[in-house]
């Protein structure tokens, strides 16, 4: 249902504020250059810092610029099982075509907690869902058994995985569990290429902010069976996609938008701060490399 190269956008703030015409300018250009969904209020979007309400008045001004372009596919995760079913409820009320939804966080469920949770999310909804597999934030793993029981119980709802656990042998054991038609997409951009030629379809990438491009040609790459020219662009963006990581995200990729995006606004909210001057550098230093400034 969804390939190709997807950015998990981050939100630009002024003065504490949603700033709703540097974000439809982003919308626009990631179209423009090539990314195949846009995935609006995910971890790189600082949806943890915002209300409801705001939170899907980004989704809603990202579906409004998009105008069926592209696949929108909406954060809508929540540790509360029924905080999530109204999430789910607000991205199909906002207009996006799918949903991306992590396991419940700081919980810690057990697999049964894990299942019986996006068990009554599928019971409340129609709209396809991501499954966002990334422990390193979540502190909960959805076990490759766990997820084909979910796939197999609610096969038109869970469509596809986000998977940032970085265990490449994960896309073997869920193309055997959930079978060949399910989305697998990479959350770890430096791993795609492996991820793909495992079986993955794309990658929700945070350096195709940056490099929207360069991700979405890499990604065509990989879909014409082109390794060879695929490596090229590992070679040039490799740098990169470490760089997004020197320091919390999403400091450095914001950092590196205003780079890239003359004005972008770099301003993160509390507990985001600054990047470093280490991690600044660090961008900089990729940002030449992959010749994109």
């Amino acid at each position: 249902m969804f390939s190709g190269s997807i950015p998990a956008l981050v939100t630009p703030f002024r003065n504490g504020y949603f700033a709703e015409s540097d974000f439809r300018a982003l919308v626009e250009w990631q179209i423009e250059q090539g990314s195949s969904a846009l995935v609006p209020c995910g971890t790189t979007g600082e949806a943890a810092t915002m209300s409801a309400e705001e939170h899907f008045h980004v989704v809603k001004i990202c579906v409004d610029q998009a105008k069926g372009r592209v696949p929108v596919i909406a954060g809508a995760g929540s540790n509360d099982t029924a905080v999530a079913c109204a999430n789910v409820h607000a991205a199909k009320e906002a207009g996006a075509d799918a949903a991306l939804m992590v396991p419940p966080y700081y919980n810690r469920p057990s697999q049964e907690g894990i299942f019986r949770h996006f068990e009554a999310v599928a019971q409340k909804t129609d709209l396809p869902i991501v499954l966002y597999n990334v422990p390193g934030r979540t502190v909960t793993d959805i076990h490759p058994s766990t997820m084909a029981r979910i796939v197999t119980a609610f096969p038109t709802t869970f469509v596809g995985v986000k998977d940032a656990t970085g265990t490449l042998g994960r896309v073997s054991e869920q193309r055997a569990g959930c079978g060949p038609d399910f989305c697998q997409l990479s959350g770890n951009d430096e791993t795609a290429l492996a991820f793909n030629a495992m079986g993955g379809v794309g990658c929700i990438s945070v350096t195709a902010n940056v490099a929207p491009k360069l991700c979405a040609e890499f990604q065509a790459a990989l879909a014409a069976g082109d390794y060879a020219t695929a490596l090229t662009y590992q070679d040039k963006l490799y740098a990169l996609h470490i760089a997004m990581f020197t320091d919390a995200s999403p400091g450095p990729v914001k950092y590196a938008m205003t780079r890239v995006r003359e004005g972008f606004p770099m301003e993160l909210r509390l507990p985001m701060t600054e990047p470093s001057d280490a991690a600044k550098a660090a961008v900089d230093a990729a940002l030449a490399h992959a010749r994109l400034v």
